[in-house]
């Protein structure tokens, strides 16, 4: 998902590269300016508020933010004995963060001696996403984790025909899909409710996050489990592909323009990773704001 993950330029299962004459490092680290302002909240109070954070993007890592000591709220970090060692970064202090009468320990880490190519870094610290009560960007709460400014998603509108089916039954059949362009994943095709036999499928209760799309459901159809998923109230950005559905190609047979397809290196969902047991209220469209 976006630079360093799945397949992006800096992940370790990049699908593309770079065009030098030497080969660069197997590992590389990339570090920037937010360039937006980023508060977090523990304990119901606010313990960080900055306009000045500095997004890390480490391979097979979501993006982590770092703030100013100077823009974190005094006495909420408390130094642990527990240090560890980034094999870039150097040696990492680990602190306790203390606010609001409640305490998460190991909730926030510096790199004491930073090496002079990772300067950026120096005298910031980021805290552990799981941990934190929220995070956000002005008034409206960032789930999952930071957001990657190289993640994109475009939706196209497509007049190719695209079928599916299960054990020989047509489960939908449709002239006006959308398909769904994300950064590192091949397409996705998304079928309006209308042109599927609804009564083939069978609702489970089984639901996953998306930080870019929001809420997805899932449902069955016959002995094909979780074949098909539908973002009932996708974020507005992507608001185009509520309430359709898509047909997971290696379970059932889907077809476009009579061509069988298959999912592509880099299409298989990886799980959303380290984060809170997220409630359905909290992931909902209408709980993202303050």
């Amino acid at each position: 998902m976006g630079l360093s993950w799945q397949q992006g330029p800096l992940s370790t299962g990049a699908i593309g590269r770079f065009l030098v004459s030497e080969p660069l490092p197997k590992k590389l680290l990339y570090a920037e300016p937010l360039r937006r302002r980023m508060r977090v909240r523990f304990g119901g109070v606010w313990i960080a508020d900055s306009e000045n954070v500095v997004l890390l993007f480490e391979p097979a890592h979501y993006p982590m933010a770092y703030f100013p000591r100077s823009d974190i709220s005094a006495d909420v970090l408390e130094r642990s004995e527990y240090k560890t060692q980034h094999a870039e970064l150097g040696p990492t202090t680990w602190y306790a963060v203390r606010a609001g009468g409640r305490s998460a320990g190991r909730g926030a880490w510096q790199h004491t001696s930073l090496p002079d190519y990772a300067s950026e870094l120096r005298e910031r610290v980021a805290f552990a996403w799981p941990t934190m009560d929220a995070f956000y960007e002005e008034d409206e709460r960032i789930v999952g984790h930071a957001a990657d400014s190289y993640h994109r998603i475009d939706i196209r509108q497509s007049s190719r025909n695209l079928v599916v089916r299960h054990h020989d039954r047509v489960v939908a059949d449709t002239k006006r899909p959308l398909v769904l362009y994300e950064s590192g994943f091949a397409p996705r095709w998304y079928v309006p409710p209308g042109d599927v036999d609804q009564s083939m499928l069978t609702p489970v209760e089984h639901q996953t996050f998306c930080p870019y799309k929001g809420l997805c459901s899932y449902y069955d159809i016959a002995d094909a489990h979780l074949a098909v998923w539908s973002y009932p109230e996708a974020y507005s950005e992507v608001g185009r592909i509520s309430n359709f559905l898509s047909f997971e190609p290696e379970i059932v047979s889907v077809q476009l323009e009579g061509k069988q397809l298959r999912l592509a290196p880099g299409q298989t969902v990886i799980p959303h990773g380290p984060d809170r047991e997220l409630t359905v209220a909290e992931v909902s469209p209408r709980g993202n704001s303050i």
